[in-house]
């Protein structure tokens, strides 16, 4: 799972899985078909809609941390991620 780096638990994340919507950070190169491949091939699910933005990243001092991209992902009724609902109960 190149494109993937983890997995996001803010306040509205947590409130998005009750709708099966599961929040990550990606790559920042990384295009949705591939994001969307990885997951379906990793977790064995089906994606039916992808949303995304760009953060940007920190400013310091000498330049600024590399911005990075996070990823909304809905998936179809009946199937969910196993690792997030365990943590999450």
């Amino acid at each position: 799972m190149d494109g993937i780096k983890y997995a996001v638990f803010t306040e509205k994340s947590i409130r998005l899985l009750g709708n099966n919507q599961y929040t990550s950070n990606v790559e920042s190169g990384s295009t949705r078909t591939e994001i969307k491949h990885w997951v379906e091939l990793f977790f064995g699910v089906k994606v039916i809609a992808m949303n995304s933005h760009r953060l940007p990243g920190k400013g310091r001092r000498m330049g600024h941390t590399m911005h990075y991209r996070r990823m909304i992902i809905t998936l179809q009724p009946g199937y969910s991620i196993p690792p997030l609902i365990e943590k999450i109960t």
